[in-house]
């Protein structure tokens, strides 16, 4: 940590020259395997043939609102050590490390990655490995099938299948999972999913490794078992830096970080020096007097005062910046998207929950259709009241609400693996694409069922083969601009009860204003306008159009209503429904990358 009292400085000494030598050892390795044909594998191994990164922050700080959450300080942050950064509640933990990592900009200062700027989007075999507190795997998979859609994501371009197999298991082998590569994720201990974020992560074989309460929630033993195994990563010459609230946590550490309430920087140095600092035996007594002694000022200006030179900056002897690294090309859209439309395909497979909705959902709505409506709704001579128009209606609606409930259950479940992944790399347009192409083809199939189990039951007309054709090309362009609607809902909202509660407040419109309560030439003029955005409304004219209720409304004096809903053809409609699609598609996908930006919100 840079402008720490010379005492530590033999330590960083021994430190330096046994990392010297952990790197040697393996430059001399990959010297030996480039002799072979380059394999994705070797190609990553060079790109963390450096070791550790530096980082240094020099005067920054964060501003949101009107508030100050991190107040400016500096530090640094050698290569191959172990950081803490500790703090109470609210003491601006995640704000630091996240500044350090890069994924935020700071409002104030300036962050260096070994000399350089870090870019705000890292590549395929990225230096920058972040793992937040919420799981960034899926929890339905297996985990070794988990880690191989992360790797065929991450890795460069061109690689294999075999090779990427190869170094899923040369991570599980790394991080003591082997044993339970084919175990649920879900069914994995609290520290085996733990262990689990971050194989996925050391995917890539970073060098500097950013970690959020990586033991929150852990039994003592298991928070002890992952915080020797980010000891083994910085052994290994991996910079790694972490924020915790565990005492026992930060001993394992090379050095420090206390911050007091509102980001003021109360400490840094080793845990030994913290307690001598602060006059205590333990440095649960630490959190204590920060909490309960003096102001954050003035713990801000103590430390200033401490320092042994206070004018010298972390950036006063920088080493030389080395040349920018190699970027690696990450695989291509088209593939991002065919992988990703792979695992979306599977996760819902074995996601119980989830699939019980999709398929359960369409049943539960066809027997209430066909006990609702009675047999020869459309016969001439049995016909009565608006009978048809009613039956259209919950039709259309059912196609609408197939595809927003679908939607709704896809992206904030994953919001944390997508944003990761976003970091490291993955196309917002493959991403968005992918949940499209993985649910279509279940709504096209729910849409035949529907139409075929009511025709079987006589609540829908004999009629052609074009006739049924056309109901069938309504209905799954309406589901696919309610699936449209429903991801960007997904998107926009902070967790699954927010999306629980959009749920009926996008469907009661839907109903309302779709024109078979009330026609929409007798909506006021609000109303008429409000119709024009909602898909249900569009639908229910074309389907009532192929259908020819036309010829009921000079029959049927309920009828009479809708005499300008069923006239005319149906293009404009599906137009309409196509643009929905097309409009919310584009939408969702803006959505989640202004989520994804350095800075924006993370719940």
């Amino acid at each position: 940590m840079g402008q720490m009292p010379h005492a530590n400085a033999g330590a960083v000494g021994r430190r330096s020259a046994k990392t010297t030598q952990l790197r040697g050892k393996h430059r001399g390795r990959i010297m030996t395997e480039s002799t072979c044909k380059a394999t994705t594998t070797e190609r990553i191994a060079r790109l963390s043939e450096s070791g550790g990164v530096r980082v240094d922050a020099i005067d920054v700080g964060r501003r949101v609102g009107g508030r100050q959450i991190l107040h400016e300080l500096s530090l640094s942050v050698q290569p191959g050590e172990l950081v803490a950064i500790a703090g109470g509640s609210g003491a601006g933990k995640t704000t630091l490390l996240e500044i350090l990592a890069g994924l935020q900009p700071p409002s104030a200062g300036e962050l260096r990655h070994d000399g350089l700027a870090p870019r705000a989007r890292v590549s395929a075999g990225s230096a920058i490995g972040y793992v937040p507190q919420d799981d960034i795997i899926h929890l339905e998979m297996p985990l070794r099938r988990t880690l191989r859609y992360a790797a065929l994501l991450r890795l460069p371009a061109g690689t294999t299948a075999a090779e990427a197999e190869r170094i899923v298991d040369e991570t599980l082998r790394d991080l003591d999972l082997a044993d339970r590569a084919d175990v649920p994720v879900r069914a994995l201990s609290g520290g085996q999913r733990k262990r689990a974020s971050i194989a996925v992560e050391l995917l890539t074989r970073p060098h500097l490794f950013f970690l959020d309460e990586p033991t929150s929630g852990l039994d003592p033993s298991t928070a002890a078992d992952v915080m020797r195994l980010l000891r083994r990563l910085s052994r290994r010459g991996i910079t790694v830096v972490l924020t915790t609230h565990e005492p026992a946590g930060i001993d394992r550490c090379d050095r420090v970080v206390f911050l007091a309430r509102d980001g003021h920087l109360a400490f840094a140095g080793s845990p030994v020096a913290a307690r001598r600092y602060f006059g205590v035996e333990s440095l649960t007594a630490v959190y204590e007097r920060l909490a309960g002694e003096h102001s954050p000022q003035i713990w801000a200006k103590r430390f200033a005062e401490s320092r042994v030179n206070p004018t010298t900056r972390p950036d006063s002897n920088p080493r030389p910046a080395p040349a920018v690294r190699p970027g690696v090309r990450p695989a291509g859209m088209a593939r991002q998207w065919w992988l990703l439309t792979r695992r979306n395909v599977d996760v819902l497979a074995r996601n119980r929950l989830t699939l019980a909705i999709l398929l359960g959902s369409p049943v539960l709505v066809t027997v209430m259709m066909a006990t609702l409506f009675r047999r020869g709704a459309f016969d001439p001579g049995a016909a009565t009241g608006a009978g048809p128009a009613q039956l259209v209606f919950w039709i259309a609606f059912d196609g609408f609400f197939f595809g927003l409930t679908y939607g709704l259950l896809q992206i904030v479940g994953e919001m944390a693996v997508f944003r990761r992944e976003r970091l490291a790399g993955l196309s917002v347009s493959a991403y968005v694409g992918s949940k499209v192409a993985a649910l279509l083809p279940v709504l096209a199939a729910v849409s035949v069922v529907l139409l075929v189990v009511l025709r079987a039951l006589g609540r829908l007309p004999a009629a052609g083969w074009d006739v049924y054709a056309a109901l069938f090309g309504t209905i799954v362009i309406e589901a696919t601009s309610a699936l449209a609607l429903g991801l960007f809902a997904s998107a926009a909202v902070s967790n699954a009860a927010q999306a629980a509660l959009a749920l009926p407040m996008l469907c009661f419109p839907q109903v309302l204003f779709g024109g078979a309560i009330v026609p929409v030439d007798q909506m006021a003029t609000p109303g008429r306008l409000m119709s024009l955005l909602l898909s249900n409304r569009h639908a229910f004219d074309a389907l009532g159009r192929d259908l020819g209720l036309e010829r009921y409304t000079s029959t049927l004096p309920a009828m009479s209503a809708y005499r300008a809903t069923f006239h005319g053809g149906t293009a404009a409609s599906l137009i309409a429904l196509g643009s929905f699609a097309v409009v919310l598609t584009l939408a969702t996908a803006w959505v989640l990358d202004r989520r994804c930006r350095p800075g924006a919100a993370t719940r």
